[in-house]
């Protein structure tokens, strides 16, 4: 009886313990510490939507053509906080970094289907529209967020850029595993953002097949970046994206050789580069 009630409190303590840490996000007090020793100043902004409460962050002239940044699962903004901070993009671009629905300060905690992640964050590029051209970036599970976006929205784009995008129905692990972490209390025992993520990964699954009819969309600029030893994301998305877009004249294809999936902080200059090209 007394064993039985040290394991009850011990996996007590463990799902306390899990719902308050591993949240892999950053104040925003403490980012403007960090900005501040560039001699920067971001904008934090918070967009309320209903209940829901959206986050990003905002770097460079209103006027500029805007590179927005999605991230991957789990995460948040920082993860381009390296971007934001670089002179060289800010001399050209209006630089936004987005906390993606249920990640960072955007409604923490809740996994959102991939058809209301791309309304969400919608609304947030329809505030920040400027008549100037608007460029999307996602990395790994921001890859198909951009791209339901650009099939939502063909026509306000002017580039999408994939980060070791996982786009490819066909080349997801099936990891039936992740449902018994989705549909019973042991999601619980999951920490922080990593239950969001599993949440949203089982769910996009299935989701992408919806993505698979709709390429036919997609007449704008599209580059696939991706490392050719990517163990989390195969390299196969990208032969999956250029068959997809086979119609499209415009998508260009960087692989990098011996890059894992960690890319946009591994190969900043390679990712840098791409985006400054887009200024031309």
């Amino acid at each position: 009886m007394k064993k039985r009630r040290i394991i009850l409190t011990l996996l007590c303590g463990w799902v306390i313990f899990c719902q308050s840490c591993m949240m892999m996000r950053i104040t925003d007090k403490k980012a403007e510490a960090e900005f501040d020793q560039q001699g920067l100043q971001p904008r934090y902004v918070y967009l309320k939507l209903g209940k829901l409460r959206l986050h990003y962050v905002k770097m460079g002239g209103d006027t500029l053509p805007t590179l927005f940044f999605i991230h991957g699962s789990p995460g948040s903004w920082d993860g381009y906080k390296r971007y934001l901070m670089d002179t060289a993009l800010l001399k050209h671009f209006r630089l936004i970094a987005i906390d993606r629905p249920g990640f960072g300060y955007s409604n923490f905690g809740h996994a959102y289907h991939l058809s209301e992640q791309s309304q969400l964050i919608y609304a947030i590029i329809k505030r920040e529209e400027n008549g100037r051209p608007f460029h999307l970036i996602g990395h790994s599970l921001g890859g198909p967020v951009v791209v339901k976006l650009a099939e939502d929205h063909p026509g306000a784009y002017a580039s999408l850029t994939l980060l070791a995008g996982s786009i490819s129905p066909f080349d997801e692990p099936t990891e039936k595993w992740r449902s018994i972490f989705v549909h019973t209390p042991l999601q619980y025992l999951i920490p922080g953002a990593f239950r969001t993520c599993n949440t949203e990964i089982w769910y996009f699954k299935k989701e992408l097949f919806g993505l698979d009819t709709c390429y036919q969309r997609l007449n704008m600029p599209v580059t696939f970046i991706h490392g050719d030893k990517d163990p989390l994301v195969t390299v196969k998305n990208v032969a999956y994206g250029r068959q997809k877009l086979a119609f499209n004249k415009h998508v260009e294809v960087i692989i990098i050789p011996g890059a894992n999936h960690f890319i946009p902080w591994e190969h900043y200059d390679i990712i840098k580069k791409h985006l400054l090209s887009l200024a031309k």
